[in-house]
Parts: structure tokens; C-alpha cells; sequence
């Protein structure tokens, strides 16, 4: 090949090459559910590669690459925690609501300054129908009455939902349970509980893909889950799996964008392409979560409605995890957790 050749293909190369994106998420189910429904749209209208990586939501991952300039992440799906956090410490860039519609379109705890809402999960108590012929577990306390119901239990590794879950069977109110956790006698109130149901307690999980797993391996009875991963795995394996919807903690998955992760303009797109009101609505078909607009609703298949968290029937006493709180003591209280859990 001649160098007039040469050079031609070395010129053409930057106008073929293929964009990438690299988005990390909560995997399973949940991150299935984006594939189908934000991903491979995107990707087919764009041309972008989309690159997914997992995480567990540990804050010192996030804001390390930010502070080390060594972010691999374009987009991460982050907890509202994490939302507040890394815009007040400044790792996250702000949200421009002008690009989305506005922030009024959103619902106000989907719009946060750094991230913005997709979809919202519940973290409920589910157990295996099989497991439990008789009497069946109703409410929330039953995860700790391992007289009436026996056998092994699974927790999150994580003082989030975890500590307000022992609270609540520990009769704290919803409406009362960060006025008491911001106590230091809150806080060892809700470790006293744990002490109860811990030897009974045989895995503690730490990805959202693990409760339904180990129901479906027969490893334990009954497990702390998010709804949607529970509800799949009923309508697509066929599970005899049930959800306690009482002490329902309502959280939000939320995109936000690390400083310094060098493509904001094609991560501010996807954003765009993935909060539209159809694009939202899209997503209950792979998973009942509920959207973040509530001009998604009408688009949303009405077979779809009892599964959402926040259908009536399912949110008579449930409560908005605190992103203010979790912000301030995450760090803190997930060190107390894991020398708690080390004993």
C-alpha cells in the first residue's frame, strides 16, 4: 500500500471510531432492566457503546477516583445518599434541569442538585411461600420471630435500611426514625436489635442479585430484598416467592456524573434520552419501579400497577430513606457496622 493510502485510512479512522459510555449500576435484574429499556435504545439512536461495570455503593470508591483523577465511570447510578454527599463535597457534578424539561417535571425527591431520579425501588422484607405452608409471615416483625417462623435469614451488609428496619420492629414510628437515629442512644438501640436476629442471620448480602438467589437456592427462608428483583424473579422463573410490604423503605436510583470522568457532554445525553417520559415508563416492563415523572405514569401497562411501590395497597407504612441523613453518617456508621458485624 502506497503512503497516499496509508494516509487515507488514518484519516478516516477518527470519523469511524465508535463512542464509548461507561456506566456503572447495581447489576442484575435492575441493571437488565436499563439495558432493555435506556442502554441498547440509546446506543441504536447514538451509535454510542455503552460499557456497564457494577458497584455496591461504597461512597470512598466513588469519591476516590474523583479525588485521585482516575474516574473510569461516565455515569453511576447512586443512592440519594450519595447524591447529597458528593455535591456538597464536590465529586458530582450538578444536574441542568434546563436539558431535562425542568425539575418541576420531576418528583421532588428524584430531583436532587447532583443526580436525578429514574426509578423508585422498595427494600422490603420477601420470603419463600414454600417454606412457610401454614401461618405466613404478615408484617415486618415476623423477620425477627424466628419461634413462629424458623430458619436462616439474610440481611444487607450496610447500615442503610438495615439499623431503620430494626428500629421499626423495635416499635419507632416511621415518621420518627431519623429523630432517633441522629441520637447516639437511637443508634445503639437499633444495634441492640440487630444482636437479637444476627445468629440467625446466615448471609449478609452486599449486591441487590443475591436475595432472590438465595431464596431460589433454598440458603435461606427469607431476606431483605428490593421489590423489583423479587418480582421478576416470580413472573420470569416462576418463584413462589413472597412481599411483606409493611416497613417498606422507599429509595430512589438516581444517575449522577463523577467530576473528572471526561465525557459530561455524552453522559448529560444519555441522562436526556433516559428521563423522558416514555423512555421511564419503558423500564416497569422489565422491572415495577416506579418513575420519577409523573407524566410517565400514563404510558405505564396498567398490569404493571400493583407491583409499584408506590401503589396503595403496598405504601400504607412505608418511609422515604433519609438522603440528608445517610449523607452525613454513612461513612461513620458503616465503620460501627462492620466492627459489629467483625464480633
Amino acid at each position: 500500500m502506497g503512503i497516499a493510502g496509508l494516509s487515507g485510512m488514518l484519516l478516516a479512522g477518527p470519523a469511524f471510531a465508535e463512542e464509548t459510555l461507561t456506566i456503572a449500576s447495581w447489576g442484575g435484574a435492575y441493571q437488565a432492566s436499563q439495558q432493555k429499556a435506556y442502554f441498547d435504545p440509546f446506543s441504536e439512536a447514538t451509535g454510542t457503546r455503552i460499557i456497564t461495570d457494577e458497584w455496591s455503593g461504597e461512597t470512598a470508591k466513588l469519591r476516590g477516583m474523583v479525588e485521585t483523577k482516575t474516574v473510569t465511570w461516565n455515569v453511576v447510578d447512586v443512592e440519594p445518599g450519595h447524591a447529597v454527599q458528593g455535591c456538597e463535597e464536590g465529586w458530582l457534578e450538578r444536574i441542568d434541569y434546563s436539558k431535562l424539561g425542568g425539575r418541576d417535571k420531576f418528583l421532588p425527591d428524584a430531583a436532587l442538585d447532583c443526580a436525578v431520579g429514574t426509578a423508585a425501588s422498595a427494600y422490603v422484607f420477601a420470603y419463600d411461600a414454600s417454606r412457610f405452608p401454614g401461618a405466613a409471615p404478615t408484617q415486618l416483625a415476623d423477620l425477627w420471630d424466628v419461634k413462629k417462623f424458623p430458619g436462616p435469614r439474610s440481611l444487607r451488609k450496610a447500615p442503610k435500611s438495615t439499623l431503620e428496619i430494626a428500629l421499626l420492629v423495635d416499635h419507632v414510628k416511621p415518621e420518627d426514625l431519623y429523630k432517633v437515629l441522629s441520637t447516639p442512644e437511637g443508634v445503639d438501640r437499633a444495634f441492640k436489635k440487630l444482636d437479637e436476629i444476627k445468629p440467625y442471620v446466615k448471609v449478609w448480602w452486599s449486591a441487590g442479585a443475591q436475595p432472590p438467589q438465595l431464596l431460589a437456592d433454598g440458603e435461606v427462608f427469607m431476606t431483605t430484598a428490593f421489590n423489583g428483583r423479587i418480582a421478576d424473579a416470580v413472573h420470569k422463573n416462576g418463584k413462589n416467592f413472597k412481599i411483606v410490604w409493611d416497613g417498606a423503605a422507599i429509595s430512589w436510583g438516581l444517575w449522577a456524573i463523577p467530576k473528572g470522568n471526561g465525557k459530561s457532554a455524552l453522559a448529560n445525553k444519555l441522562i436526556a434520552f433516559s428521563t423522558q417520559p416514555k423512555r421511564l415508563a419503558d423500564q416497569t416492563k422489565y422491572i415495577p419501579y416506579s418513575p420519577s415523572r409523573p407524566d410517565a405514569m400514563q404510558y405505564v401497562d396498567p398490569s404493571v400497577l400493583p407491583d409499584l411501590p408506590t401503589a396503595p395497597q403496598n405504601s400504607k407504612n412505608l418511609f422515604t430513606i433519609s438522603a440528608q441523613f445517610w449523607a452525613d453518617h454513612d461513612e461513620e456508621l458503616t465503620e460501627r457496622f462492620n466492627r459489629w458485624l467483625a464480633k
